[in-house]
Order: C-alpha cells, then sequence, then structure tokens
C-alpha cells in the first residue's frame, strides 16, 4: 500500500531549523501496530496519520505517534499534519481556518502565508508542584533551589511539568541528567532574555521516551501554549511574543504568541521540505 507522505519543517526561523515532523495522509487500512512501527522507523519525536474526520465541523482527524505512545495533542506535529494537508490540495470548510479533530478534540488553525497558529487547547492539569517532586527537577536539571522563580504543571497533553528560572542564560546553560531519578519526565524550562534581545523568553524541553534517557525537543507547540498561558495569567508576559527554543541543539526555532477575542495562538512558520510516497506493503 502507498500512502501520501509530507516531511514539515515546524517553527523553525529558517529552513531546516525547527522540529520535523513526519505526516502519512489519508491512512485508511493501517492497523495500530503498523502506525506504531512506521514512528519508531522515523526516528522523529512525533509522526501524525490522517483520516477522515468523524465530527462535524472538522476536516480531517489526526492521530499523533511519538517512539513510544499515542497522543491527544502535540503542537507542532498540529501545524505540521495542516501544513501537509493544504500541501496535498485539501480545502478547508473555512477559509483561512483548518480544523482538526484530534484526541484533545477540535482544534482551529489559522492559515496566515507560510505561517500557521493554532488556538491552545485548555491545560488538562495546572497549579502547583509538589515540593518532593520539584526537588526532584532541580536535581535532575543541575541548578540551585534559588535560581528557580515558580514551578507550575503545564500539561494539556504531552504532561508538561514548567519550572520558570532567572534567565534565559541559566536555561542555555542546563545539562540535564535524569539517571538518578527513574520514571517518566516531561520538563519544560523557561527563562527571560535581556530586553534588547529579538526573543523574550527562551523555552527548552526535556523529555523520556520508555527507558531511554533524557531527550531534547528541538521545538514544542504544546508547551510553548501552555508557558503562554501560565506567563500571562502570572503577569509575566504580555501577548503579543516572541519565544525562541532549540537554540541549545543548534536549532532556531521562533514561537509567535498572540492574542484574540480570549483566546491565544501559537504560531510559527511550516514548510514542506520532502514530498512523495510511503510504500508499507
Amino acid at each position: 500500500m502507498n500512502f501520501a507522505f509530507r516531511q514539515v519543517d515546524v517553527f523553525g526561523g529558517d529552513p531546516c531549523l525547527g522540529n520535523p515532523v513526519a505526516v502519512l495522509l489519508d491512512e485508511e487500512g493501517l492497523d495500530d501496530e503498523m502506525l506504531r512501527r512506521f514512528s519508531v522507523w522515523s526516528n522523529l519525536s512525533e509522526c501524525t496519520f490522517v483520516l477522515p474526520p468523524t465530527v462535524p465541523g472538522a476536516d480531517y482527524r489526526v492521530r499523533i505517534f511519538s517512539l513510544n505512545t499515542e497522543l491527544p495533542f502535540a503542537g507542532h506535529p498540529t501545524l505540521g499534519t495542516a501544513r501537509a494537508w493544504l500541501d496535498a490540495g485539501g480545502i478547508p470548510a473555512t477559509p483561512d481556518v483548518v480544523v482538526q479533530e484530534c484526541g484533545a478534540g477540535l482544534v482551529p488553525v489559522r492559515i496566515d502565508g507560510d505561517r500557521l497558529a493554532f488556538a491552545a487547547p485548555e491545560r488538562l492539569r495546572s497549579g502547583p508542584v509538589a515540593p518532593g517532586m520539584l526537588a526532584d527537577l532541580i536535581g535532575i536539571l543541575g541548578i540551585e533551589p534559588e535560581q528557580v522563580v515558580d514551578a507550575e504543571w503545564l500539561d494539556n497533553g504531552p504532561g508538561w511539568v514548567g519550572l520558570l528560572l532567572d534567565s534565559a542564560r541559566t536555561v542555555l546553560d542546563l545539562r540535564p541528567d535524569a539517571s538518578g531519578y527513574p520514571g517518566r519526565w516531561d520538563i519544560g524550562v523557561i527563562g527571560p532574555h535581556r530586553p534588547d534581545s529579538e526573543a523574550v523568553f527562551e523555552v527548552r524541553a526535556f523529555f523520556t521516551e520508555g527507558e531511554e534517557p533524557l531527550r531534547e525537543d528541538p521545538v514544542t507547540g504544546s508547551l510553548n501554549a501552555s508557558v503562554a498561558e501560565w506567563l500571562i495569567a502570572t503577569e509575566r508576559a504580555t501577548a503579543p511574543y516572541l519565544a525562541a527554543q532549540g537554540t541549545a541543539m543548534g536549532r532556531q526555532g521562533r514561537i509567535y504568541i498572540s492574542g484574540e477575542n480570549g483566546k491565544l495562538w501559537v504560531g510559527g512558520r511550516a514548510k514542506v521540505v520532502l514530498s512523495g510516497s510511503a510504500d508499507l506493503e
């Protein structure tokens, strides 16, 4: 069976400096085992699989897989899937807005030239981080407690917990190690840049997959969405603002946060880099 395939660079300030996602279009006929197998084989942080919608108002349905699990929602896969669907000839029912159906419900994606933006979903978990867990997070990051300004649950699907640190430099200097801390970790770290910087905040995202060591995600839409909600609600930021991510990995992630009619939008460049078909017979 052959399936239309796109690989999309998402949130890159320049070509191939963002976060790639693999997209299989019209994937009806593949079972869950093949979806997981393809995701692992691609060796990307996420792959998505596009299906016909099952609810009114959606333009398509998407399933989002990381290397080891299926996610109800993820940010850069959402923008990458919308771009792949449009590139393959998809026409949204509402001009300039693609409506995606996923495990988190319906997610609108605005079209603005080569930039797309999704409406930030509500958090599934919020509130303070327990002292014991915060101590573990500080240990994993290898920082001093006084470098932590605040901590908050930022879970809108992938399970993020966030730490606001004292500066972008502290964030960029992190060399985390979770080897002495068993379990699954999804850690978002944020630090403010100097006032004369291009970006207002530097963001990094660290996560574990199964028993593997802690990894870093280049650019993370879901995390930036919940970070924006948190920072704006606590009056540490105002929309619009620009966040940078991936700097420590040699990437150039640029995430545009904006607000309109009570909604937060998370946007960035989404460009198809590879186009073709996948033969899964």
